[in-house]
């Protein structure tokens, strides 16, 4: 089972919001997920993110693979 720590859509039309979760990479974008783990939101300037950084490296240590996005996020907030 490949694990990806990857964004969710969330919000209305021209209104995204993400959360951050974990989620096998066979799960469509919006479908079943693992665990959430932060929030998203690129419309607030600047922009707003929450992350546990706890179940984060937990997730990581356990070898999910964060997407190219995920990866500038985390690195943002001095995660990884």
């Amino acid at each position: 089972m490949a694990v990806k720590i990857r964004l969710r859509r969330m919000g209305a039309k021209k209104n995204p919001y993400y959360r951050i979760v974990v989620a096998d990479s066979r799960y469509p974008r919006d479908g079943r997920f693992i665990e959430e783990i932060g929030t998203y939101n690129p419309l607030t300037s600047p922009s707003e993110v929450k992350v546990d950084a706890e179940k984060t490296k937990q997730w990581l240590g356990n070898g999910a693979q964060p997407t190219d996005t995920v990866k500038a996020l985390l690195k943002k907030e001095g995660i990884l």
